[in-house]
């Protein structure tokens, strides 16, 4: 497994108005499997438009309700359980390699939607930052601990 490289992708934190966290329930997990939007990349894609991109195919939310604020100082990593390793992606990736940017919402929740062409979740919140590693699956609780400790700085309400 150490051997197959890690797919390119991005991943978003979307805050609202109250530094809440949007998080989706995944579609292809029965267990209470929460996540932000994230993706991979398409070839020669920038990660800031890959970003926009999922963002858009998983929530419906536009380029137009966002304002970037930040990009992370670095990618961030996650491996995939093993078990995982040959059903995802073809079995080609270990697991992911990750640009976070942290957005804010500009739009209203009226301007969500998950009925997309191609749906990931089955339901949607906004949620408190910190809870976010609890929320997680177990693999991804780390990747979710340093994007969290990434932008925790930049909420304005966490005081």
């Amino acid at each position: 497994m150490s051997a197959l490289p890690y797919r390119p992708a991005a991943g978003i934190m979307l805050l609202n108005p109250e530094d809440k966290v949007w998080v989706g329930l995944r579609i292809d997990n029965v267990a209470e499997a929460w996540q932000m939007p994230q993706g991979g990349l398409d070839p020669g894609e920038d990660a800031e438009q890959g970003a926009l991109r999922e963002l858009e195919e998983e929530t419906g939310i536009g380029p137009n309700l966002v304002e970037v604020v930040a990009r992370g100082s670095r990618e961030f990593d996650y491996d995939l359980p093993p078990e995982l390793v040959g059903k995802l992606w073809k079995g080609r990736y270990r697991g992911q390699r990750q640009t976070w940017f942290l957005m804010r919402f500009i739009g209203r929740d009226e301007d969500i939607t998950l009925d997309t062409p191609h749906p990931e979740f089955r339901a949607w919140k906004w949620a408190d930052p910190r809870d976010l590693p609890d929320m997680i699956v177990p693999f991804k609780k780390q990747l979710y601990r340093d994007v969290l400790a990434e932008f925790t700085p930049l909420l304005t309400r966490l005081g």
